[in-house]
């Protein structure tokens, strides 16, 4: 029998709370699975899992969907004039 493909998890977005809670609904909305990472640390002790505390909050999602979680993301960050 053959194996299937193995799945390994991908950062796909750094920021702040409130970017990552918006940026994983968008996901969520684009059936893309997603979890946010260090949402509780890096906003009560960012510098802690981000040097100087910038980008402290991230979102992870399967490697298959990466170009697909990109896209949406590249189209946040457009919308949001931060090309």
């Amino acid at each position: 029998m053959k194996a299937d493909k193995e799945i390994f998890p991908v950062e796909v977005f750094d920021g702040n709370d409130w970017e990552a809670s918006m940026v994983k609904s968008l996901l969520d909305n684009a059936e893309i699975e997603a979890f946010i990472k260090d949402e509780k640390m890096g906003v009560l002790a960012p510098w802690n899992v981000s040097g100087g505390g910038a980008g402290s909050v991230k979102i992870i999602v399967a490697d298959v969907d990466f170009e697909k979680a990109k896209e949406v993301i590249d189209d946040y960050r457009k919308a949001e004039g931060k090309s």
